[in-house]
């Protein structure tokens, strides 16, 4: 069965990210943390900094209905520039109106709500905001 998941680039704070969604949904890094001090030097390539061997490399978390969140250090350092826009939601169908309060409460804490939980035309429960990250997420429950 073909899995979906959203991936995430950080400019060197993914695990702290990480540790802050899995201390909301709960669960443990599906094959634990990869550091960039892992990779196995590749003849042809400088290798990895000192400094950049503890960055995380790939971590892996599932969330609400087997959907895995995953991210990574894209740090200027090692040739990356993230540049957080309006492009990427996260979003999120929970089941009940009380879990949708629970994880909005908690993932928005310090970040930015764009729109409250209310309920909307289209007949749904709905709210989004931009977490304490820069992450965008929006939250759709169908729960009456």
């Amino acid at each position: 069965m073909g899995q979906v998941g959203t991936y995430l680039n950080f400019a060197g704070n993914t695990e702290e990210a990480f540790n802050f969604y899995r201390s909301v949904f709960g669960g443990e890094f599906e094959g634990g943390i990869s550091r960039m001090g892992d990779v196995p030097e590749v003849e042809g390539q400088p290798p990895i900094p000192e400094n950049a061997k503890n960055l995380v490399m790939h971590v892996g978390l599932s969330i609400l209905g087997g959907h895995m969140l995953m991210g990574t250090d894209a740090t200027e350092g090692m040739g990356f520039k993230v540049s957080f826009g309006n492009n990427v939601y996260i979003s999120l169908h929970p089941e009940t109106r009380e879990e949708t309060e629970k994880l909005f409460k908690a993932l928005s804490e310090g970040g930015k709500i764009e729109m409250e939980l209310q309920d909307t035309f289209w007949g749904a429960y709905y709210g989004s905001f931009v977490d304490k990250f820069g992450v965008q997420w929006m939250f759709n429950c169908e729960e009456k």
